[in-house]
C-alpha cells in the first residue's frame, strides 16, 4: 500500500522541510485496515483501534521536528506511543501529495469545477513521470461575479467565513489555487492571469495592494485541504482493492469559530 501511495505522489516530490512517508511502523506488514485522516492524534489513533486499522494515512505528518526523546511531554510524543504500543503503523502523504498532478490541489479544484488545468509555481518531475507542481491555475466554465464565486466556496467547503480583499468588480474565469498555507503563490498566481487566489491560509500584510487586481479567498487551512482523504480512498480502492478503508469521523482542525 505504501508503494501504491507513493508512486501516486513520489516522496522526492515533497518540500525540503517535510517529513513525509513511513513514521511509524514496520514496511512489510499486512494492513487489517486503514484510517485516512488530515492530522494524526491520540483520538486518531484510538478510532484506528476500535475500527480494527492497523494503518493510519494522513496528510499532515505526526513528526515533523525532531524527537529529542519520547514520553508524556506533548500530544505527538503521546500519540507516537500509543500507536507503537498498539501496533499502529502511521504513513503521511504532504507536500508530496499536494503538489502531485490529481492531488491535493487538483481535487480542490474537481471540487470547484474547474478545466483546463495548469500548473503554476515551481514545478518538477519524480518517480515514474509524476509531474508536480506548487500551485494550480484552472478555468470556470462560466464566468461569474465575485460574489458568486465566494458563495460558491462557502457552499463546497462548508466553511464558517471566507477572508478576502476588496471584492473584484470584473468577470472571473481563471482561478488560482493552493491547498494549505499558499500565501507565497499569489504573486504567481496574478503573474499566470488568475482573476481569483484560493488557498487556506494568508497573513494580514498579504492582502494589500491587490484591490482589483486578483479575487483573494482565503477559507482556513484544514477546510482547504478536507477532501484529501477521499484522493487517499480512491488510491488504496484501485490498487490494494482488498484492504478496507476508513475515512476519520473525527474533525481535528484546531481551530474554531465564535
Amino acid at each position: 500500500m505504501l508503494n501504491a501511495l507513493e508512486r501516486f505522489a513520489p516522496l522526492p516530490l515533497q518540500e525540503s522541510y517535510d517529513n513525509a512517508g513511513l513514521q511509524i511502523g514496520l514496511t512489510e506488514a499486512e494492513v487489517s485496515g486503514a484510517l485516512l485522516c488530515l492530522d494524526v492524534t491520540e483520538e486518531i489513533v484510538e478510532e484506528a483501534i476500535r475500527k480494527g486499522c492497523n494503518l493510519i494515512v494522513s496528510h499532515h505528518p505526526l513528526i515533523f521536528r525532531k524527537l529529542a526523546h519520547i514520553s508524556d511531554e506533548n500530544y505527538v510524543q503521546r500519540t507516537v506511543l500509543k500507536a507503537i504500543k498498539n501496533d499502529i503503523a502511521i504513513v503521511a502523504m504532504h507536500t508530496n501529495m499536494d503538489a502531485a498532478e490529481g492531488g491535493v490541489n487538483f481535487k480542490i479544484a474537481e471540487k470547484l469545477g474547474l478545466q483546463n488545468i495548469q500548473f503554476i509555481g515551481k514545478q518538477q518531475e519524480a518517480g515514474n513521470n509524476v509531474k508536480g507542481g506548487e500551485g494550480i491555475l484552472g478555468e470556470s466554465a462560466d464566468p461569474m461575479a465575485a460574489d458568486d464565486l465566494v458563495l460558491q466556496v462557502r457552499k463546497t467547503f462548508e466553511v464558517e467565513c471566507v477572508q478576502c480583499n476588496q471584492l473584484l468588480r470584473r468577470e472571473i474565469r481563471k482561478i488560482a489555487l493552493c491547498g494549505g498555507a499558499g500565501s507565497f503563490l499569489l504573486d504567481e498566481a496574478i503573474a499566470a492571469g488568475a482573476d481569483a487566489f484560493i488557498t487556506g491560509e494568508m497573513s494580514y500584510h498579504d492582502f494589500f495592494g491587490h484591490d482589483q487586481q486578483i479575487q483573494i479567498c482565503v477559507i482556513g487551512h484544514y477546510q482547504s485541504e478536507q477532501f484529501t482523504m477521499e484522493i487517499f480512498q480512491d488510491i488504496i480502492n484501485k490498487e490494494c482493492p482488498g484492504v478496507k478503508t476508513e475515512i476519520t469521523e473525527i474533525n481535528t482542525n484546531p481551530i474554531i469559530y465564535l
